[in-house]
């Protein structure tokens, strides 16, 4: 089940690969030899137009036309506070079906499915560590979309060797401002002295867009031992905002008044999100976690970079 270790013929399809974490994955992709399939209109161009995951005919056409070795399925509507619930439903899970649909209607069928779930199915769990043996307490519809989507790729557990990766909160270069930690360096690089936030006390485990991409490759070629099994991606470690703030502080040189907008205060919000990633590094070996602070250096440093 494991795809042979000469990359160079492999071809993999990579589901959302012009997205922020798509475009890190593409890039590892390439540098350990692999060949990069989009699903576009033309598969093995990456600026061809892209399928739109719901079009279940062009997907299955898209498949077809790659063949694909392998599959990292990352296309999804993301974002926990997007406001089209009825667009994440239908994209997270009925769009994650047609593609399943395709890839076992194959000739040859891919000797690894990766499918990008989330932690935040966990919720609010009462579990100082989670590892993936916790029960799921979804709290958000975002969550519950991932949620029903791991169910619904069980059904073809049976005919595709489908890896369900739990990837807690993760940043970078590129990533967009509407998510927390972009939005906070994107302050300190314009030299601002207040930001508007919502609940600071909140703790995430952070973690390098670069580790996520670098885990999802190395995980192609672990499949015997991934296939089946949901697997956190983390650093193992939580950080609250204030932490981070102070981070910044001290990369930027100065100190920012943070005041708490009601607004930006989520209803459900979890309180603490930290992983146990033993079973990542059982199945990949030894984990080279970015330390948060040096993604941050990184992310402040390219004020005007976009990868």
């Amino acid at each position: 089940m494991t795809l042979p270790s000469d990359t160079s013929s492999q071809r993999v399809l990579v589901t959302g690969h012009r997205g922020f974490t798509g475009r890190y994955v593409v890039d590892a992709l390439q540098a350990a030899g692999y060949i990069v399939h989009g699903l576009t209109v033309d598969p093995a161009n990456l600026d061809a137009e892209s399928i739109d995951l719901l079009d279940r005919t062009a997907v299955a056409s898209a498949v077809a036309a790659s063949k694909p070795h392998a599959v990292i399925h990352l296309a999804a509507i993301a974002f926990v506070a997007h406001g089209d619930t009825d667009q994440m439903y239908r994209t997270n899970v009925v769009g994650t079906r047609y593609l399943l649909d395709a890839l076992a209607s194959l000739e040859e069928r891919p000797k690894a499915v990766l499918l990008a779930s989330s932690a935040n199915i966990y919720g609010n769990s009462d579990v100082e560590v989670l590892d993936e043996s916790v029960a799921p307490q979804p709290a958000n519809d975002y969550a519950v979309s991932k949620l029903a989507m791991e169910y619904m790729a069980r059904l073809w557990a049976d005919r595709l060797p489908i890896i369900l990766t739990r990837p807690f909160n993760y940043t970078g270069i590129g990533q967009s401002p509407q998510f927390l930690l972009p939005k906070i360096v994107s302050h300190f690089q314009r030299g601002e002295r207040v930001i508007e936030l919502g609940n600071i006390d909140v703790a995430r485990d952070f973690q390098d867009v670069r580790f996520v991409a670098d885990a999802y490759v190395r995980l192609l070629s672990s499949t015997e031992k991934a296939a089946g099994l949901a697997i956190n991606l983390c650093s193992g470690v939580s950080v609250s905002l204030t932490e981070v703030i102070r981070m910044m502080e001290q990369i930027a040189g100065y100190t920012i008044e943070v005041r708490v907008n009601p607004a930006f205060v989520r209803g459900n919000e979890v309180a603490r999100l930290t992983g146990d990633n033993r079973r990542l590094a059982s199945v990949i070996g030894p984990l080279a976690i970015i330390p948060l602070q040096t993604t941050l250096q990184w992310m402040y440093e390219h004020k005007d970079a976009s990868h």
